[in-house]
């Protein structure tokens, strides 16, 4: 894309060249003319004010004036022979109105979004189109049924954020020549039909099962191998298993149980055994 204002700088160039004939200089200066007698009353007629965030593109017999749009501050307009045309240069909010579109898994979808940009040079969304507020909200439409058609719907739900940088850098490529600079897009809601909820719900439940069984398998099995270590423990050292059954004595009493089982060792009950 060109550098912004290289077309109508261009467009000015060819005009000036051209100039606007010797019967442009005559009405010209008969307006002027009607100016001066019509002193002061014809002032207020071609005395305009510009805001600071505005430009006026003036047109003189059709021709834009001094290469570049006027303002901000007082310009003078004169009758008959001018005309003005104010631009906006403040960032303009456009919504993109709820688009469906068919993504590329074939799921139906409802996506909607908005468009920031604002007016960068005056002279180019004058000259070069007719309405370039409506131009660029027609444009994102567009670019966003093609941009998100071509994705599936998952990349869409996870991938927003780039997403909204494709557009922007398409739109911003495309809207250069009508002087609009694209500031962001953001995509505001995705919408995707009932049915489709409830089969998205289902298949998240369905994970979220089977990854607590993985879970719990994988805890039963650290947990036997633990038992296995602390059994290897007990049988290498006999006695470490009566300080074992000390010590579940202690977590029991301090729960205040009526009931306590005192365990006994099973060499005790050998005698009675061989009896």
């Amino acid at each position: 894309m060109g550098s912004p204002g290289s077309f109508p700088t261009q467009l000015i160039n060819n005009n000036t060249k051209e100039g606007i004939g010797a019967c442009g200089w005559i009405l010209v200066s008969l307006s002027f003319l009607f100016v001066l007698i019509t002193f002061p009353f014809s002032i207020w007629m071609c005395l305009k004010i510009v805001k600071e965030y505005e430009r006026a593109v003036v047109f003189r017999l059709g021709r834009i004036v001094s290469k570049k749009a006027k303002g901000p501050g007082l310009i003078i307009v004169l009758p008959c022979t001018d005309v003005f045309a104010r631009v906006d240069l403040r960032t303009v909010t456009s919504n993109i109105p709820l688009q469906e579109i068919l993504t590329k898994d074939s799921v139906t979808t409802q996506v909607d979004g908005v468009v920031y940009y604002k007016i960068h040079s005056a002279v180019c969304s004058v000259a070069n189109v007719t309405d370039v507020h409506l131009a660029t909200n027609l444009l994102a439409q567009t670019t966003l049924r093609n941009v998100l058609g071509t994705q599936s719907l998952s990349q869409i739900l996870s991938g927003r954020e780039e997403i909204a940088h494709n557009i922007q850098s398409i739109l911003d490529n495309a809207t250069g020549k009508w002087g609009i600079q694209v500031a962001r897009v953001e995509i505001k809601d995705v919408r995707i039909p009932m049915e489709m909820q409830r089969a998205m719900a289902a298949e998240a439940e369905a994970t979220r099962d089977a990854r607590a069984q993985i879970i719990a398998a994988e805890g039963e099995r650290n947990a036997s191998e633990a038992l296995k270590q602390a059994s290897m423990v007990l049988v290498e050292a006999p006695s470490a298993l009566q300080l074992r059954y000390l010590q579940t004595l202690t977590t029991l009493a301090t729960e205040k149980n009526s009931t306590i089982v005192f365990p006994l060792p099973m060499n005790m009950l050998q005698g009675f055994y061989k009896q």
